[in-house]
């Protein structure tokens, strides 16, 4: 178990590396030309120190917050860092949030200072910054903002910065995020330095092993989570601090992320159950379009059946698997599963998934494809993960047992309950808010769960997204959500029935798959207005929604769903930007479709 140390902050581990081994190649920075560049602890280590220069010389100072408001990409981490070397706390904002949420978030945070990374976000900052009263910096990633900065702190003497840096402690505090919120107004998490500390140092001690594509290799991971996620931060601070290579893709698109993977060629990935899915997909639909959609089945179904025999081996209850699977498994390597590991970069034979639940047969598919999914849980009160698989016995469809050094409790109603080093310290300026979560030390998570006997918790739902019948029926939609959603061709799935005489369902369509379906039937694209129409595809769905149903009790089944034109979008403010669905929004979007439901 990890410990927290007693003193110092984040950004020592920048200096200390830099000192002990100045010319290990600590990130990789794609360039103007599209190419892949090392930079080394020690260049990185200047790059802060210079940076960290010039945000004194333009007033940051020890404590004060400093808003970031861009994709991830190599200048946030630079920026962590050299405001972390000063004692300042970066507040993360998605690029994606509204005007409204932005101006919500500077206040409350009192921010003093913003870094944006282009000038769609200036313009953002600038429709709010009358409201802003503290705000008195504004810096703009592609208008020059490092440069302008290095060079006001030219001056500045070393010294200076390494007396800030000396001031930070473990209970200083690192950040605040704000939850993303699928209700009501974001609330600011208070992280401190000990929190993070512990929980990377945690991670890497645990599942260091893992982050290697073999034995001795150089560790390397992209990072195309987003930074102002908990998770996104959590594997830059953990691979800076544990010397594993990092770098920067900003766009989750396969288009612009499968070349970067290609190229950059990760050891480990750190992702959400969207990217598994995606990857997937896309190579069934390949294998569609190539005549070979009958063998890719085939494979799929022999990866699972090997890795459940894997599965049962590992927990001493069954011989692993049989001569005759093995062969089978071994025909389909190159054809199929070296393709797929070949689309994450070909390196990849261990990955972390978090944010939302992944399906079991997805995750033995990837097992039996030769990439152990270790599936965990957390919160961004919990500083991330809480719980992890552990690489020797993964069990597929659950989150995993406690990370070292952490205790889960299951409340009286279902409630999962945290406790651990990583615990945050309250919401920012909301002590009733903190008092209702936090609990003589325990973090009441607003999740519902259950332990297994060998201490797995499985996640069954959210108490405030439990739906409960006008007969009286409760349901957690989330396992009919999720079951629906696998289907290929479903984009999104939310089930309603709150208050209501039966559960239904609205559905959105993954429309480069629809695209795929239709150009395999020798069929023309059609219009959104005629396609959520077309007979074939609700067969489709209704293939979907069947199979759901197999999973509850008649009372819990989806009786009707409806297929919508077009997806659910953050920037319609109805997805989180972790990609969660933002309930009451929806239901109030789509309240005409939701009552036609019913008639």
């Amino acid at each position: 178990m990890a410990t927290a140390p007693l003193v110092g902050g984040l950004a020592d581990a920048v200096f200390d590396h830099a000192r002990d081994d100045p010319d290990r190649v600590a990130l990789g920075r794609k360039g103007g030309d599209g190419q892949w560049h090392d930079v080394t602890s020690a260049q990185f280590r200047d790059e802060v120190l210079a940076l960290a220069k010039g945000l004194l010389a333009q007033g940051v100072r020890f404590g004060d917050r400093v808003a970031i408001m861009s994709r991830t990409r190599y200048e946030w981490t630079l920026f962590d860092f050299a405001l972390w070397t000063v004692g300042a706390q970066p507040v993360p904002v998605y690029p994606t949030s509204s005007a409204d949420q932005v101006h919500w978030m500077l206040y409350d945070a009192e921010v003093t200072a913003c870094v944006v990374e282009h000038e769609d976000d200036a313009m953002t900052i600038g429709s709010v910054i009358d409201r802003l009263p503290r705000l008195q910096r504004l810096w703009q990633l592609d208008a020059g903002a490092v440069d302008e900065l290095v060079a006001a702190g030219a001056d500045i003497d070393d010294e200076v910065v390494h007396r800030h840096r000396r001031a930070v402690t473990p209970e200083s505090v690192a950040t605040v995020i704000y939850t993303s919120g699928t209700t009501g107004r974001p609330k600011g998490c208070v992280l401190t330095h000990a929190n993070f500390m512990f929980e990377a140092d945690t991670l890497v001690g645990r599942w260091e092993t893992v982050f290697h594509s073999k034995p001795g290799d150089e560790a390397s991971t992209l990072l195309f989570l987003p930074l102002a996620h908990v998770f996104g931060r959590m594997v830059e601070v953990a691979a800076v601090r544990k010397r594993v290579k990092i770098g920067h893709q900003p766009v989750l698109a396969a288009s612009a992320l499968l070349p970067d993977l290609a190229a950059f060629r990760p050891t480990f990935v750190l992702a959400v159950p969207y990217i598994f899915e995606k990857v997937f997909h896309a190579a069934r639909r390949a294998a569609e379009a190539a005549g070979k959609a009958g063998p890719f089945d085939k494979a799929v179904e022999v990866a699972v059946r090997y890795a459940e025999a894997l599965e049962l081996k590992a927990f001493g209850l069954g011989p692993g698997p049989s001569a005759a699977l093995r062969m089978q498994h071994q025909f389909f390597e190159k054809v199929v599963y070296g393709k797929v590991r070949d689309a994450l970069g070909g390196r990849v034979r261990h990955a972390m998934s978090g944010g939302s639940a992944m399906s079991r047969r997805l995750g033995l598919f990837f097992e039996g494809a030769g990439v152990t999914v270790y599936e965990g849980y957390g919160l961004t009160e919990s500083s991330a993960a809480a719980t992890a698989n552990p690489p020797e016995r993964t069990k597929y469809g659950t989150v995993g047992q406690p990370i070292p050094g952490t205790a889960v409790h299951i409340a009286d109603d279902g409630e999962i309950w945290l406790r651990g080093g990583h615990v945050f310290s309250g919401y920012l300026n909301d002590p009733a808010a903190t008092d209702t979560v936090l609990k003589d030390g325990w973090l009441a998570t607003g999740d519902l769960g259950a332990l297994d006997a060998e201490g797995y918790l499985t996640i069954t739902g959210r108490k405030k997204e439990v739906l409960v019948t006008s007969g009286g029926k409760t349901v957690a939609p989330a396992t009919l959500e999720d079951r629906v959603r696998a289907h290929p061709l479903v984009a999104q799935c939310i089930v309603v029935g709150n208050d209501r005489p039966y559960i239904a369902a609205l559905v959105t369509l993954d429309q480069e798959a629809v695209e795929h379906w239709l150009a395999m039937q020798n069929r023309a694209p059609l219009p959104p207005a005629e396609l959520v129409r077309d007979p074939s595809l609700e067969m489709e769905i209704r293939r979907a929604v069947v199979a759901a149903n197999t999973t509850v009790s008649q009372a819990e089944s989806i009786r009707t769903f409806r297929i919508l034109a077009h997806p659910f979008t953050e920037e319609h403010g109805l997805l989180t930007p972790s990609l969660k669905l933002k309930r009451k929004a929806i239901e109030t979007a789509y309240a005409a479709e939701v009552d036609a439901l019913y008639r």
